[in-house]
């Protein structure tokens, strides 16, 4: 299981985890993405309406079974848990709760152990609260997008050390970084070029050599509900993700 986090909005996050999973289908793999955003925005990325009680709300404070949540997509092979805005509110319920950061862990274990996907993907909320936690506690590694702007380092150390806490404290000891995402690229510009220099110094080769262009129908996609090689094949926001997506199998594969 991968989460896609960044506790920075306005990064990319939700544009890739539903492109990514979208690749990751077209190319013969079964994948669901767990929509765990309370803005549900990659739920109506995949062409799903946001329906009440069709989160995973009441499952993650004990009631019912995730499995009874997923929900399949016009898109084959590409399954979904979907949000809604409830989950705003699942926070606050959490905070005094008992085991509050296992709550994903133990919600997917059945859905993961019937082995009927290949690839799980998170999309985790815009913070480090306690949702985002639990993702990274059920997960076995983060994606990471950044977006190629000059204060794209500041807030990633925060999450580093949060991850590392998790890591070092046996809290999940299989937690690693798999990979940095640069996002809205535009190679015409000198501080484009400069902070894509400055994140692989900082993380080497950590950052995925796909770079995901500023590309106007990769943004106008969610609002058709439909991840970019589902709306404009041909677009270079596509060929990005569908070789991001290569990297990611190939990053993931390596480890098994």
């Amino acid at each position: 299981m991968i989460a896609v986090a960044n506790q920075k909005g306005g990064v990319g996050k939700t544009t890739t985890a539903v492109n990514l999973a979208a690749c990751v289908a077209a190319v013969g793999r079964r994948v669901l993405l767990f929509d765990l955003d309370p803005q549900a925005n990659a739920t109506s990325g995949v062409g799903l309406e946001k329906t009440e009680g069709a989160s995973a709300y009441q499952v993650l404070l004990g009631e019912g079974a995730l499995q009874e949540k997923v929900r399949a997509t016009a898109f084959e092979r590409l399954e979904v848990i979907p949000s809604e805005v409830d989950l705003c509110g699942l926070e606050v319920e959490l905070a005094t709760a008992s085991e509050n950061l296992q709550r994903v862990t133990r919600a997917l274990r059945p859905v993961v152990e019937s082995g009927r996907h290949d690839l799980v993907l998170v999309d985790c909320p815009p913070s480090l609260g306690l949702l985002t936690l639990n993702a990274f506690v059920a997960a076995d590694g983060v994606v990471v997008p950044l977006q190629c702007e000059y204060y794209a380092l500041e807030g990633i150390s925060m999450l580093n050390r949060v991850m590392a806490q998790l890591h070092d404290n046996q809290i999940n000891p299989r937690l690693e970084l798999v990979g940095v995402v640069m996002t809205m690229f535009d190679g015409r510009t000198r501080l484009a070029q400069q902070v894509v220099g400055e994140v692989r110094d900082h993380f080497g080769d950590k950052v995925f050599e796909t770079m995901i262009p500023r590309a106007t129908r990769l943004a106008e996609a969610p609002s058709f509900g439909k991840p970019i090689i589902h709306y404009d094949k041909y677009n270079p926001g596509a060929a990005a993700y569908e070789l991001l997506a290569q990297e990611l199998l190939n990053r993931l594969d390596g480890h098994r």
